[in-house]
């Protein structure tokens, strides 16, 4: 018996512990767009699902915004049948304006996934990012001026999406697919500098030349464990919000009292509540809204992305 390929066997342990606590018989899709690590994912997903007694799918979502689009989409739905994912399906999307182009089109594809999660009943929507997507996102977090939520880069598990591969090289995703004999669509977007992550992996492949190959699994592992961090900070907040809630929205001086990294969470986790626009708020945002509890000098109010003001009003804060 011939010898499992590492790359092929890397995955497939990522996989079966990225689903190991599914119950039998649950529904696993994986988001595909027939680029080497979803292809790869998709493929490993359709090994280890029936070997694991749950059911396995596809989504590729065409975001209609390359010629061709559409057929690439249909043909990686047409591939996932032939590997016994069902269901398989082919989907698109307006992708509109908001939020630049890869914003706004990574809104569309999570919209139709969360269409397709609801419409076949899955519990668990696989993700292909790997281990240099998460080196490429902290990079990008410290580029932005990002707090240690950014930092904390793409989650394993996030509701009902999960990446699996996040511990996973770039390289063995295509050497798997190379061992597999499938043929992944290199999508030219991934190189094209008009995109600040494409722009990026130049900047990342030369600093691991001068840094050294353990550069990106570094990146990655600081993610992680800014994460575990956020995630304790997070839960603390979320006790502490509701301690400090008021009849009219937070007591101001109970807020004001709790240490920082506390206290901005908690703000931010109201203020999304009141209405704030979670995808524009930022480190501005906070400090503005901070010094009505931490700086409090009768100062007027603070406006929040969505439309949002935020007063200081007998020793409350308040959200209109």
């Amino acid at each position: 018996m011939a010898k499992l390929p590492a790359p092929v066997a890397r995955l497939r342990a990522a996989v079966r512990a990225g689903l190991a606590d599914l119950a039998p018989g649950s529904l696993v899709l994986a988001a595909c767009s027939g680029g080497p690590d979803s292809l790869a994912l998709a493929d490993t997903l359709a090994f280890c699902a029936p070997r694991m007694g749950l059911r396995a799918g596809l989504v590729s979502v065409d975001h209609g915004l390359q010629d061709g689009s559409a057929a690439r989409a249909a043909e990686v739905a047409a591939w996932a049948n032939t590997v016994g994912l069902e269901p398989a399906e082919a989907v698109s999307v307006q992708v509109e304006s908001d939020g630049g182009p890869e914003g706004a089109a990574r809104t569309a594809r999570y919209a139709a996934l969360d269409a397709a999660a609801e419409r076949h009943g899955a519990e668990a929507v696989l993700l292909g990012h790997t281990r240099d997507d998460q080196a490429e996102t902290v990079l990008l977090a410290l580029v932005r001026g990002a707090g240690p939520r950014g930092i904390a880069g793409m989650r394993a598990v996030r509701g009902r999406y999960r990446r699996p591969l996040l511990e996973i090289a770039r390289a063995d995703t295509h050497a798997a697919c190379e061992e597999r004999g499938l043929k992944p669509w290199i999508d030219p977007h991934n190189a094209d500098p008009r995109y600040l992550r494409s722009a990026l992996r130049p900047t990342l492949e030369a600093l691991v030349e001068v840094l050294g190959d353990g550069l990106v699994a570094n990146l990655a592992r600081t993610a992680a464990l800014v994460g575990a961090d956020t995630d304790h900070l997070d839960a603390l907040a979320a006790v502490a919000l509701e301690e400090c809630r008021a009849q009219r929205g937070l007591d101001a001086a109970r807020v004001g009292a709790l240490a920082e990294p506390v206290r901005r969470r908690v703000l931010r986790a109201w203020a999304l509540e009141a209405g704030a626009n979670g995808a524009e708020l930022n480190h501005r945002h906070l400090e503005a809204l901070d010094a009505l509890v931490a700086d409090w000098r009768g100062q007027g109010p603070t406006f929040l992305p969505g439309g949002v003001e935020v007063r200081r009003k007998n020793g409350e804060l308040e959200a209109h």
